[in-house]
């Protein structure tokens, strides 16, 4: 339930009615997270950019399966059950390999990133959890390990980017109350 008004779509008009229709989904199947921008049609725009540029745009080459998890990561950090729940079936959607996405869960869950990711992921994700709990401890030496460790530049800002785009996300939700109870 979310704490403010929501519209939903058969009662949307104008620009509401609009963004609902640009979103492609059944009515009775969209999220709350969705119905909470009812108020301001044009965050719900703005939203739903970000996240189709950050996640699902063609010219990212992180991997939406290990972008998935960087959400998931972050959303886990700052206690946003919504997220991690709906990113959790992204990310067992983009692996498409129930056993290695039960491993990439568990090991976010228990903080044993080693046990399933690859190194340079590990310090990928290292970078994600220092960004989300402490962002002013980042220093240029970050970036450097990152490149050591293979990533491209366009890809560690793929990596922010997502982890930035789940912070904005996660208070979202957080902060209007946002849930899966009725969705």
């Amino acid at each position: 339930m979310v704490w403010i008004r929501i519209t939903l779509p058969q009662q949307a008009q104008d620009a509401l009615a609009a963004s609902y229709r640009k979103l492609g989904a059944p009515p009775a199947r969209l999220d709350q997270v969705i119905l909470a921008h009812g108020e301001r049609p044009h965050t719900l725009d703005g939203h739903m950019a970000l996240y189709r540029s950050v996640l699902h745009h063609s010219d990212n080459t992180l991997g939406k399966a290990f972008a998935e998890a960087i959400g998931v990561l972050v959303s886990r950090i700052n206690g946003c059950q919504y997220c991690v729940t709906h990113h959790t079936r992204g990310l067992k959607r983009a692996l498409n390999d129930e056993a290695r996405a039960g491993q990439w869960l568990e090991a976010i869950e228990s903080g044993q990133l080693r046990e399933a990711f690859d190194p340079a992921q590990v310090l990928a994700l290292d970078y994600v959890n220092r960004l989300t709990r402490s962002p002013t401890e980042l220093s240029s030496d970050d970036i450097e390990q990152l490149r050591a460790a293979g990533w491209e530049d366009g890809q560690i800002l793929e990596i922010n980017q997502v982890a930035a785009y789940f912070a904005y996300a996660n208070r979202t939700v957080l902060g209007l109350g946002v849930s899966t109870k009725n969705e």
